[in-house]
């Protein structure tokens, strides 16, 4: 036999990694994500359905559609281009979703500003932001006139007159319905060059010094429009009442998640019970969100303004968890409550209370229980997890060991603005940093037990506010309490609590104390009772920095 030939080498692999396919990213199997396509999809296949109503008015998804690109186009024509700041100084009315869509359609970043604040702040934020444009409501004319005069720089400002419920407040611009009849309902936007870009600028509450500014990207956005829709267990067409400000995170990030559904906006201008249980009842809504503000808003109403509804409504909630005696009362009321948690830097909610059906089975005592923790992670957020912020390891999960609740993933915020220290502290360790102290139970759930600042050393012993305050809400005579450090020459610190009592009830220090003392260890029961009207944000949280001044100013116990 003659001799085998030696097989060849095989030929060096060409065209880099395995599995790349040759031409890598190309238009045909790569396209960014922004939220602007859950609208243009929701125009094209349910082109009649009501997207918003407002008072009287009806505005369908095409009509939407073609108004989102009405503003689009006519700010472009106004020299508004990719990367400019866009203000929003709105209500929640149609043009805060129109601005939601129309503003990021030019690449430029939508920057809604918070309607409760005064003028000083305002231009700090307009300044701050860089605002080439500002969309504003009439109501808001005051406080808008007092903080352009302090700019250094003039910009242009747009008028929002409001034909449902007329304002009577100076008109400082143009005007706005004349600037959408200017601008093309075809406008050719385009999806954005790196799905990275800025869509939004949302600042912080800033409870001392300046506010942050936090910079939201399409990227995330576009997935919190999914991820609130798992969250919110939103089947086809949900109705969401606006008891959100739209400003406060860009309303947790719906204005873009109603579209994945083709679901219906509908707006209030004021949230007050009556015109609660009105939408309620007339329009069929299925969700609607808020801090425990608006639950007591929905509780207290009196006996003319409530109205029968037939549906399920899904509330979402933020903030410290409803007591089980608010979540009976809600239960009969024909609500079902979902706890959320999150911060403006991870889009509003991240993090979610997801429901065993076996848990409803349990008695009052652990359905509370497990109500108070705030849950596990949103769908789009890759990593949640309570860490030792020193050697950045993760705790027990005991549900007793102490660490920082931290954040990573695609619904964390690009940065603060024009803030490069501030954003490096919060990324320390390749974590976002959210100040929040927390525990981690078996089960993997999390569950809040302070902020940072707000940990309460006593004789050496760490005491959680938030467990004293729940403590206090289980009282029935406790609307809202606030439990922070009060200086103790023995001790160091001892807890002080402020109370807000409910309407027409009354309570004594005597009382509160002992009711705490039935279910808290003595050295974490309040020393200190003080009957007052709490302090809150625009968003309904409690200034607890200002209850810390007060206690501190305390000359003796009350």
């Amino acid at each position: 036999m003659p001799p085998r030939k030696k097989s060849k080498k095989p030929p060096p692999r060409r065209g880099g990694k395995p599995f790349e396919a040759g031409l890598g990213r190309v238009p045909a199997n790569y396209q960014p994500l922004t939220p602007l396509t859950a609208l243009e999809r929701a125009a094209q296949v349910f082109p009649d359905h009501t997207a918003i109503i407002h008072g009287r008015q009806r505005i369908s998804y095409s009509d939407f559609y073609a108004r989102s690109r009405r503003l689009a186009s006519a700010l472009k024509a106004r020299g508004v281009k990719k990367g400019d700041t866009v203000a929003a100084m709105l209500a929640n009315t149609p043009s805060m979703l129109e601005a939601h869509h129309g503003v990021p359609m030019t690449g430029a970043v939508l920057n809604a500003l918070n309607t409760r604040l005064d003028a000083v702040a305002i231009a700090f934020m307009l300044q701050h932001g860089g605002a080439k444009v500002l969309i504003t409501d009439r109501e808001f004319a005051p406080t808008v006139k007092a903080a352009l005069a302090l700019l250094k720089k003039k910009i242009l400002v747009i008028d929002y007159d409001d034909r449902e419920f007329p304002q009577t407040g100076a008109k400082l611009g143009e005007d706005y319905e004349r600037v959408l009849k200017g601008g093309d309902p075809d406008f050719a936007w385009k999806l954005p060059a790196d799905e990275w870009d800025a869509i939004t600028l949302n600042y912080t509450s800033g409870t001392t010094g300046y506010p942050k500014g936090v910079v939201y990207h399409h990227r995330g956005a576009h997935l919190m429009g999914y991820g609130n829709v798992l969250a919110g267990n939103m089947g086809r067409h949900p109705v969401l009442l606006w008891t959100l400000p739209m400003f406060h995170c860009n309303g947790w990030c719906f204005p873009w998640s109603l579209s994945v559904q083709a679901g219906t906006h509908v707006c209030l201008r004021w949230v007050r019970a009556g015109d609660i249980y009105a939408a309620l009842a007339e329009h069929g809504v299925t969700h609607l969100c808020g801090a425990p503000i608006v639950m007591e808003t929905i509780l207290g109403a009196g006996a003319a303004e409530k109205k029968d509804f037939a549906q399920k409504v899904t509330f979402l909630t933020a903030a410290a968890p409803p007591p089980e005696a608010t979540l009976a009362a809600m239960a009969g009321q024909g609500f079902e409550v979902v706890h959320v948690y999150g911060l403006t830097e991870v889009y509003g909610p991240a993090v979610v209370n997801e429901w065993h059906t076996a848990w409803y089975r349990l008695d009052a005592g652990k359905r509370a229980a497990l109500k108070a923790r705030q849950g596990v992670r949103y769908h789009p957020l890759e990593g949640l997890a309570v860490l030792n912020p020193k050697t950045m390891k993760p705790v027990p999960a005991d549900g007793a060991t102490l660490g920082e609740v931290m954040f990573r993933g695609n619904i964390v915020m690009k940065g603060y603005l024009k803030n490069e220290k501030a954003t490096k502290a919060a990324f320390k360790g390749g974590w976002f940093h959210s100040g929040d102290l927390g525990v981690i139970h078996p089960d993997g759930y999390i569950q809040l037990k302070d902020r940072s600042k707000d940990i309460i050393i006593s004789g050496g012993e760490n005491i959680s506010s938030i467990e004293v305050e729940n403590a206090l809400a289980k009282h029935p005579t406790v609307l809202f309490s606030a439990v922070v450090a009060r200086p103790d020459a023995k001790w160091g610190e001892t807890p002080c609590a402020f109370i807000e009592l409910r309407p027409g009830t009354i309570a004594t220090a005597e009382e509160l104390i002992a009711h705490c003392s039935a279910t808290l260890a003595r050295y974490k029961v309040p020393r200190t009772i003080v009957f007052t009207e709490l302090p809150k944000t625009s968003t309904g949280k409690i200034q607890k920095f200002a209850l810390r001044e007060k206690a501190r100013k305390l000359n003796k116990p009350v």
